[in-house]
């Protein structure tokens, strides 16, 4: 599978529709044997992917490339799959290579007017990377459409060219049908799909539980409200809450773009945007923000189908709280800096960090443990130094346990370094490998590679180590600020103690010091 940053969004290429409808057995349809390119343009109006199929975009610029290569050579290309319902043509397999030759077509690999619109204008910069890196990659290995279309005329051209633009305009790729109603349709589906490009954890789960509250808020913060409306079923008052919210924790989670190396210290609380790495964080984090005290629910299969929207929209509410306790401007916020909490030492984004320290601050929330946070400020800079100074320490105790075991080891841990802070008692790196539950000798130092270059993990881990020297604090706690997303003005001599608003009384703070900890 190709690395999850090089994947060529073309979901735009073919829309979705409820897969829910009544077949029209009566129709004969095996006259339809091919669709060719020539025809794409009127096919696409009828053509739809089920609602609940995981985003076109799992293929790297060389696989599209290679489909196309196929295509334009006459090598063979496996059928496409089709099931006919009252109003549509349902792709059931092979909406990754028809996307591909609407894409090369209409020359949007997941940047032009089509996807523009499917996604409402919000499309992230790595997309537009790997879109423009597509359209090159097409166009010097195979030539673009338009290129093609206008040489059809050419009475120059030689024989070796004028073969390959009849294949072109000749050939199609053949159809298969699917005959039945729609439960036949949907095994079809799912028994096809589980056999072609595998199905990750994370989309099976959305695909299984894609009526439930969590699975249909995450896919909506994802594309912040944009794209395909997983939620167009429920009513307008809740579509709409439902869109507004999603943006907002969006924006909360995955603003501003992620770029490397990193030359600022304004770094998404949650990591990229990529889709497939965010969606799982996002599940996640959802799921945290929603359980109560007995840790209900553990996962999407314990909540209940939501079949009108309110779920939705009370789920993401509770996630956005939970945001707006580690981020923000709300009087509760505890604006932590996400350079010392959720990245490691070389700037990479580090999802045990992040999940660990969320379901930390989630549980006290839950148990409404109000001291905790008190407590917390009072040890927050000595914390921070640690985390800072140990970050080597911590991303390897980390990586020596298995991944479904990162978050709530790195829970543990940091809990546990919280408590002692608290008690006055010392930590020391013996400490931390001993709590992880860890031998010293298993713990080995850092590896260099002995190259002469700086790469970007190494920039980002020099300017990342440089800029917190001279990073603004916090005049209550003394812990980082991260101005671009949670600050506070504080009057240094309070308003009811004859305190007034100008420069020399005001002092820069979090807002949750400002407001719970000095009032």
């Amino acid at each position: 599978m190709a690395s999850k940053a090089n994947l060529v969004n073309l979901d735009a290429m073919i829309k979705r529709a409820d897969f829910a409808s009544k077949s029209d057995n009566d129709t004969t349809f095996d006259t339809i044997h091919n669709i060719s390119v020539r025809d794409l343009s009127d096919f696409i109006t009828i053509l739809r992917k089920p609602d609940f199929q995981r985003e076109t975009n799992h293929w790297s610029p060389d696989q599209v490339v290679s489909l196309l290569e196929s295509f334009v050579s006459g090598d063979l290309i496996p059928s496409v799959i089709l099931w006919k319902s009252s109003s549509y043509l349902f792709v059931i397999d092979g909406g990754h290579r028809l996307s591909v030759l609407r894409a090369w077509v209409e020359d949007d690999y997941g940047d032009k007017i089509t996807s523009l619109k499917y996604f409402d204008g919000k499309i992230s910069d790595e997309q537009r990377a790997i879109a423009e890196k597509t359209r090159k990659l097409v166009n010097s290995k195979i030539g673009s459409w338009v290129n093609f279309h206008k040489q059809k005329n050419d009475e120059d051209l030689s024989d070796q060219d004028r073969a390959k633009i009849t294949t072109i305009l000749t050939r199609g790729l053949p159809i298969q049908w699917v005959k039945g109603d729609v439960d036949k349709a949907e095994t079809s589906f799912f028994n096809i799909n589980m056999k072609g490009t595998p199905l990750d954890n994370v989309e099976e789960l959305l695909l299984k539980s894609r009526k439930k509250p969590t699975s249909i808020a995450a896919r909506a913060v994802i594309r912040a409200g944009k794209g395909h409306k997983y939620w167009s079923a429920f009513s307008d008052e809740n579509s709409i809450k439902i869109e507004k919210a999603a943006s907002e924790l969006h924006a909360t989670l995955f603003d501003p773009n992620l770029k490397r190396p990193v030359k600022t210290l304004d770094l998404p609380l949650g990591g990229s945007r990529g889709v497939r790495v965010a969606l799982e964080l996002l599940i996640s984090f959802i799921l945290i923000a929603n359980r109560d005290i007995k840790g209900n629910p553990k996962s999407i299969y314990d909540q209940d189908d939501d079949q009108d929207g309110h779920l939705t929209v009370e789920v993401l509410k509770k996630a956005t709280k939970l945001a707006n306790r580690i981020t923000g401007n709300d009087n509760g916020s505890l604006g932590l800096h996400p350079a010392v909490y959720f990245y490691g030492p070389t700037g990479r984004h580090s999802g045990p960090m992040f999940m660990g320290t969320v379901e930390l601050i989630a549980r006290k929330l839950r148990n409404n443990d109000k001291e905790f946070f008190n407590k917390f400020t009072k040890i927050r800079a000595k914390l921070e130094s640690i985390l800072i100074n140990d970050k080597d320490l911590i991303a390897t105790i980390l990586q020596k346990h298995v991944s479904n075991k990162r978050v709530p080891k790195y829970c543990d841990l940091l809990e546990f370094v919280i408590k002692r802070l608290i008690n006055n008692e010392g930590i020391t790196d013996e400490m931390l490998i001993k709590e992880s539950g860890l031998k010293s000798k298993v713990i080995a130092g850092i590896s260099y590679t002995g190259q002469k270059g700086f790469n970007d993990d190494s920039k980002s881990q020099v300017f990342i180590s440089s800029a917190l020297k001279s990073a603004m604090k916090c005049a209550i706690c003394d812990g980082y600020l991260d101005a671009e997303k949670s600050i506070s003005y504080d009057h240094i001599t309070r308003v009811q103690d004859g305190g007034k608003g100008n420069n020399e009384n005001c002092q820069l703070t979090h807002p949750y010091c400002n407001m719970s900890v000095k009032n």
